[in-house]
């Protein structure tokens, strides 16, 4: 990966914006259970950082993904994974279909001020019966004269109480169900739209996320992204980012729990010595930190290719399931290290140990990303056909 000043310059402007405008309210934010999702989404959009890679006609900056990876690796240096994530479905999760495949006017009413954070998005696939398994959704979209008639439900909405659209996957029509559902833009504020409950979590306590319902909800079929039918496909898509996504977000995060454990325990005595001068303790330091270099190695590798327009879906899987077992084992052994006062929710390791646990089920859980490597293998057994038969193997 060959970054250029321009790459540099978006990492330095990034990171004083953490610093300045993140990092010092963490805490309270964690507390609180929720980040003000408007104002701070307000700021990133005056200094550019939530359209880098959208089409310049609607305010984005219409450079290509690298720049991407370099805001989102910058985006590491946050205490704590909920605002990383949060601003994450907004501009790779919930945006990328609505670009590449919308309406000049569905683009313009929706991802304008989506790009300018005038307005949160949220990503509507989760249900509480299908998770990874995508072509498993019950939630509907019936045609009705010029509208869309929507019931249903979705579960684990990022975002979920402060978001002012969604981009909802639905079925709309009949047959296989990898060609049945569209991707809609559905307006929060509807008739019909009611937040059920906002979710209490183990980690990303300072993100909102909700189970919303949908009954009997209106929106113009010309809120359909791109083709009807072609919804689960746009989805993967869309996937593939998120899962880059995820990756990179980590590569800071990791490391510097990897400096706090190097610091505490070159502080920390016990029997005579610090505990950094335990080869137990600095080899396993070492290891992981060679661990997070590979992991860097993998995700811009993927990105590279990305960036020239080659199918990533492998090299993306890779990436989601190497991160997300990563920072589990990270976290597990660095918290292990401060002894007693890593189980205190005071100490940075608590936090990434409880964030990191959501990368290997969000997204995709860990055994998704396995069916789908083995596919593109080869190695993936013949299964008896089911209606759901295709979902982990695509």
């Amino acid at each position: 990966m060959q970054f250029t000043s321009e790459h540099e310059a978006l990492s330095a402007s990034v990171k004083k914006f953490v610093a300045t405008e993140i990092n010092p309210y963490t805490d309270a934010w964690e507390r609180e259970g929720v980040f003000p999702a408007h104002e701070l989404f307000r700021k990133m959009g005056r200094q550019g950082f939530l359209g880098i890679t959208k089409p310049e006609r609607y305010g984005g900056g219409g450079l290509d993904w690298s720049f991407s990876l370099v805001f989102c690796e910058a985006m590491g240096e946050v205490n704590g994974g909920s605002v990383p994530m949060a601003v994450g479905v907004q501009t790779d999760m919930a945006t990328p279909a609505l670009a590449r495949f919308g309406s000049d006017s569905l683009r313009e009413e929706f991802l304008r001020p989506a790009i300018a954070g005038e307005q949160v998005a949220c990503i509507g696939v989760s249900e509480p019966e299908a998770g990874s398994d995508v072509a498993g959704i019950r939630t509907t979209a019936r045609r009705d004269g010029g509208d869309y008639v929507i019931n249903g439900g979705k579960m684990w909405i990022t975002n979920g109480t402060q978001a002012d659209f969604m981009c909802m996957l639905a079925t709309t029509g009949e047959g296989p169900v990898h060609r049945n559902k569209s991707l809609i833009v559905v307006p929060l504020k509807t008739r019909g739209v009611t937040i059920a409950r906002k979710l209490d979590k183990l980690g990303m306590r300072a993100s909102d996320t909700a189970q919303l319902f949908f009954e009997d909800v209106r929106v113009p079929q010309r809120h359909c992204i791109g083709e009807e039918g072609k919804g689960f496909v746009y989805q993967m898509q869309q996937f593939q980012e998120e899962r880059l996504w995820a990756g990179a977000s980590l590569l800071r995060a990791m490391e510097k729990a990897i400096a706090d454990t190097i610091d505490y325990t070159r502080q920390r005595h016990a029997f005579g010595r610090s505990l950094l001068d335990n080869q137990v303790v600095h080899f396993r330091l070492a290891e992981l930190q060679t661990e997070v270099e590979a992991l860097r190695a993998l995700v811009y590798r993927a990105v590279e290719q990305h960036v020239q327009g080659e199918d990533v879906t492998r090299l993306a899987s890779m990436v989601k399931l190497k991160a997300g077992r990563l920072v589990r084992e990270l976290s597990d052994n660095c918290l292990q290290f401060y002894g007693g006062m890593g189980f205190m929710n005071e100490t940075p390791i608590s936090r990434l140990y409880r964030d990191g646990r959501l990368i290997s089920i969000g997204g995709g859980a860990d055994e998704v990303m396995l069916g789908i490597i083995a596919k593109y293998m080869g190695t993936l057994p013949a299964r008896p056909a089911s209606p759901h038969s295709e979902t982990i193997r695509r």
